[in-house]
């Protein structure tokens, strides 16, 4: 439609009849337009309304990611800390270990060399003090039990110089009954 007042004024019944369709035409294409604008913004708004509440969770969930994370990581140093006192405790022990382990060896080699004169007769160290065969009978049972290589003082070259020292001592024995 060209000339909108002209034809209201001079115009003919065909021609008003024409514009009154064509506005009736333009009303309704602009009332569905303007509802689907409205639902369009409804539509926008609600997205708008649920990407907040999106990002609001999300928020919250790197909140609590970051919080954990720096809860895992003061954590992790507590650990590193309890693993290094941990592992400068085990070489202390280890040193204080290795001494122990020295000293018993020089012992061991003192007990290998030392022997005491008792009543005539050679004595070892383990046997000290026996006086009779019954005495050395059970002196020799606990030797065993305790030097056993299956126990955890054992020692194989021990029970060998006890099992040698109990049979030299109970022929000694047997011959002093003989004589």
């Amino acid at each position: 439609m060209e000339n909108f007042e002209e034809i209201l004024v001079h115009g003919s019944e065909e021609e008003l009849g024409e514009l009154k369709s064509w506005l009736f035409r333009e009303n309704i294409r602009l009332v569905t337009a303007s509802r689907e604008l409205e639902s369009m913004r409804e539509q926008f708004l609600k997205e708008k309304v649920q990407f907040q509440e999106e990002m609001k969770l999300l928020n919250r969930k790197i909140s609590g990611e970051r919080q954990r994370l720096k809860e895992d990581n003061q954590f992790f140093e507590k650990k590193m800390e309890i693993l290094k006192n941990g592992f400068s405790q085990l070489d202390i022990d280890r040193r204080r270990l290795d001494k122990e382990w020295a000293k018993l060896a020089a012992e061991r080699e003192l007990m290998n060399e030392r022997t005491v004169y008792d009543g005539g007769m050679d004595v070892s160290v383990f046997f000290r003090g026996v006086r009779n065969p019954l005495a050395l009978k059970k002196r020799y049972k606990d030797l065993i039990k305790i030097f056993h290589p299956d126990n955890v003082a054992g020692d194989k070259e021990i029970i060998q110089r006890i099992n040698k020292e109990y049979e030299t001592l109970k022929t000694d024995y047997e011959g002093f009954k003989q004589a």
